[in-house]
C-alpha cells in the first residue's frame, strides 16, 4: 500500500463522519508508506493530516535504545527514526502518545534512557498527549520462551517511576489494561497512573490471555472508583467530557 491508499481511509471515514477524531498510523506505518510512495517523512505526514489525521499513537517505540531494539525488533525502524518522525508530527500540530513496552531484555537503565528521551522531546514539543506503559506479554511468541516478563510490583513501579520522571513534562500516565489486567490496571491508579484507556473494540495484537478483548465504559468507571478515584470521561486529546 502507498500513501495515497492510507489517505483515501482516512478521507472516506472522515468525510462520512466528520466529527470523528481519527487517531491512527504509527511511526513505522509512516515510513513505510513515505517509502513506498517516494516521499519525505514530513509530506507523508502533511498528506495525512490534510486528509483528515487528528493523532498519532506513539507506538513502534518499544526501548529507545537501539542495542535492546536489535535484539528484539531488528526489522523495525531505529531509535533515531522514531524519534525523527515523531518530532516532525509534532512541528505539523499531529499530536501523538508515548509509548515504553517493558519487562524483556531491557535494564533499568535502558528504562531510564528511553524516558529521558521521551522529556526531552515533550519539553522541545509539547507534542505527547500521555505517556502508555505496555508490559511485555510473554504467552505466544519467541522471546516469551526465554523471558517471563515483568512481575506485578515491577509493572506497578514503572507506573510510579514514569510519573515522577516525565513530570512535568508529560502529566498523563495510562495504564493498559489490555497488558496489566483489570485488576492490576485499576491498582495503578494508586501508583501513578491516572488514565485508563480504553474500551476497544477488540484487541488482537498483544493482551493477557485471561481479559476479554474488551470492557464497557461502566467496567472502567467501576474498576476507577473502587480504588476511590472519580471517573472522567475525557477526549484523544484530553478535553475532559
Amino acid at each position: 500500500m502507498k500513501l495515497e491508499d492510507y489517505c483515501g481511509m482516512l478521507e472516506t471515514i472522515h468525510r462520512d463522519h466528520p466529527k470523528l477524531h481519527l487517531h491512527a498510523f504509527s511511526p513505522m506505518e509512516v515510513m513505510h508508506m513515505s517509502i513506498n510512495s517516494g516521499v519525505s517523512i514530513r509530506e507523508a505526514l502533511q498528506e495525512l493530516k490534510r486528509s483528515g489525521l487528528g493523532s498519532l499513537p506513539g507506538t513502534a517505540a518499544e526501548i529507545l535504545v537501539d542495542r535492546v531494539r536489535e535484539q528484539i525488533c531488528p526489522d523495525k525502524l531505529r531509535a533515531r527514526q522514531w524519534r525523527e518522525i515523531i518530532t516532525a508530527a509534532h512541528s505539523l500540530g499531529i499530536p501523538t502518545t508515548s509509548t515504553m513496552l517493558f519487562g524483556h531484555v531491557e535494564s533499568l537503565e535502558d528504562r531510564l534512557e528511553h524516558l529521558e528521551i521521551l522529556g526531552e522531546i515533550q519539553s522541545e514539543t509539547k507534542g505527547f498527549t500521555e505517556m502508555v506503559l505496555l508490559p511485555f506479554i510473554p504467552e505466544n511468541n519467541d522471546l516469551g520462551k526465554s523471558i517471563h516478563g515483568a512481575d506485578l510490583l515491577d509493572k506497578l513501579k514503572m507506573h510510579a517511576l514514569a510519573r515522577v520522571a516525565l513530570y512535568p513534562h508529560i502529566i498523563n500516565i495510562q495504564a493498559s489494561w489490555t497488558k496489566l489486567g483489570r485488576d492490576a490496571a485499576a491498582a495503578a491508579v494508586d501508583w501513578g497512573a491516572n488514565d485508563l484507556g480504553g474500551t476497544l473494540m477488540d484487541e488482537a495484537i498483544a493482551r493477557n490471555a485471561r481479559e476479554a478483548p474488551r470492557i464497557s465504559a461502566q467496567e472502567l468507571i467501576e474498576l476507577i472508583e473502587s480504588r476511590g478515584r472519580r471517573a472522567v470521561q475525557r477526549t484523544t486529546l484530553y478535553r475532559m467530557l
